[in-house]
């Protein structure tokens, strides 16, 4: 228990730490080492871990919200990021090569179909996903959904989400020029893409402050710095992503074709007080999808470690052992 609050940290509700049973690297043919990685039961039932940014890569927390007795576990890093290589590159790295690596991973690893978790950015990829191999879904778990909608980005890096922190938005325009401030996106691309790497890093961390000090509703936006190179890293990916639409045809493409997946079973977990991603996104992509469940967690934001995100999360894990 935390003795300040009395109340349950998110480590309480999910399964003790895993080692996994193998690690391997995946070369992609077009330049990618992509880290994958697999955990709990061989012979379980096959999920498949997006995480998010885009640029977050993967962490052992994400191994725990499954029971290890019951569950495959398949986890990667996404191209640039975590364990993968070339880092922090944005070559031949579009939403469509991130659907094709996952279908890679299922091809090389003899997985049929399976249950697709991820939330944030990794609710976004998992969509896609599913969207562009419906036969390979069996079951949708997202948290924190993002639609990868211009009025997502226009609220996050447009003012919105600033208006309730005024003071952390302050923080985060401060190093743009007034005349840049109308596309921070753009303004930001400039300075995370400069080929100064020390310029990179100084931008990449104010970008990764931004979003870490907004994603957890019990924050007090005293953030301490990401290392450099990660935070050189995920905030160069994002970015990339953000300015380029998330390479979607069209501005509310997921919603557009939702109609491919609506045979599919959808639990969406989402953080009433989200910040980042405010649940609209969520309730939007369950009306009318009558396979889709949404649990509006009370007292809870974006991050995947808030104590009812992740109680939520294994909730439903432990649901769909039958």
């Amino acid at each position: 228990m935390d003795q300040r609050s009395g109340q349950k940290r998110a480590a309480d509700y999910l399964y003790p730490p895993l080692e996994p049973f193998e690690r391997r690297v995946m070369e992609t043919g077009d330049g990618h080492s992509i880290h994958v990685e697999q955990c709990g039961n061989p012979a379980g039932v096959p999920v498949i871990v997006f995480h998010g940014g885009p640029g977050g890569g993967c962490s052992p927390a994400m191994r725990r919200y499954f029971d290890p007795a019951h569950y495959r576990v398949v986890l990667f890093d996404q191209r640039g990021c975590g364990r993968s290589r070339p880092h922090a590159s944005v070559e031949r790295n579009t939403t469509w090569d991130l659907v094709a690596d996952a279908e890679r991973i299922r091809e090389l690893l003899g997985i049929e179909r399976f249950i697709v978790f991820g939330g944030s950015w990794g609710a976004t990829l998992a969509l896609v996903y599913a969207l562009t191999h419906p036969q390979r879904v069996r079951h949708l778990v997202l948290r924190g959904v993002f639609l990868m909608t211009r009025a997502e980005l226009d609220w996050f890096y447009g003012g919105g989400a600033g208006a309730f922190f005024p003071d952390l938005w302050a923080r985060f325009i401060a190093p743009i020029p007034e005349a840049e401030r109308g596309d921070l996106i753009r303004a930001y691309h400039r300075r995370l893409f400069s080929g100064n790497t020390g310029e990179e890093i100084r931008f990449g961390r104010i970008w990764a402050q931004w979003e870490n000090a907004l994603a957890s509703i019990g924050n007090d936006g005293m953030f301490g710095e990401s290392p450099g190179e990660y935070a050189r890293a995920f905030s160069r990916i994002e970015n990339h992503y953000f300015i380029n639409d998330g390479f979607l045809d069209e501005d509310g493409w997921i919603l557009k074709h939702r109609r491919r997946i609506e045979h599919i079973p959808a639990d969406i977990v989402q953080g009433r007080y989200d910040m980042v991603c405010p649940p609209v996104s969520a309730w939007k992509l369950a009306q009318g999808w009558d396979r889709a469940r949404v649990d509006l967690v009370p007292l809870a934001g974006h991050a995947l470690s808030e104590p009812g995100i992740s109680e939520a999360l294994v909730r439903v894990m432990d649901r769909l052992r039958g």
